[in-house]
């Protein structure tokens, strides 16, 4: 019984791959980021306006529904140079169209640090995002994303201190 389940699951599966509706696109974006540290931070601790761009795969899984790949590259962290940070992000966003123009998206975004070396950033950084998209015509975009850091972005060795990135973004994008 079990093989049979396994079967029907797999057998599902590849009907969905073999039917999804694939686009691709690039995308940019204005960032406004801050570190959130724990326990509060005794300096001043200003937002960082910076941007990012990268391209994305969107796999339509219905008309209403489907499952964004994105690599970009983002500028984020605090505005004094010690705490900037630039990393490469994948977000991974399950996207629901609320109308013909809306949809709304949400999911992880893992990010490993290209800033560098000997700083006080660990390598790897875990968000959550979460975003509206607004097509202005069939092919280009704008949007709005909202990132919350789930993991410390600061390097491990620094045990007193923890910081968590914030980033919203405002985007502009074009399906190819």
């Amino acid at each position: 019984m079990k093989n049979y389940l396994l079967a029907l699951l797999l057998v599902s599966f590849t009907t969905v791959c073999l039917s999804q509706d694939i686009t691709y696109g690039v995308r940019g974006a204005l960032n406004i980021s801050n570190l959130d540290f724990e326990p509060d931070a005794d300096f001043d601790n200003e937002h960082r306006n910076g941007f990012a761009f990268g391209g994305f795969v969107d796999f339509g899984f219905s008309e209403n529904t489907s499952l964004m790949l994105e690599l970009q590259w983002s500028a984020e962290g605090g505005k004094a140079e010690e705490l900037r940070a630039d990393y490469i992000h994948l977000p991974i966003l399950l996207r629901f169209s609320l109308s013909d123009r809306i949809i709304l998206g949400f999911g992880p975004k893992i990010g490993l640090k290209t800033w560098k070396a000997n700083d006080l950033f660990s390598t790897a950084a875990f968000s959550g995002v979460a975003g509206l998209e607004y097509m202005i015509t069939d092919e280009f975009f704008v949007d709005a994303r909202l990132s919350y850091g789930l993991t410390n972005v600061i390097d491990q060795d620094l045990k007193t201190l923890e910081a968590k990135n914030n980033v919203i973004q405002f985007g502009f994008g074009m399906k190819l």
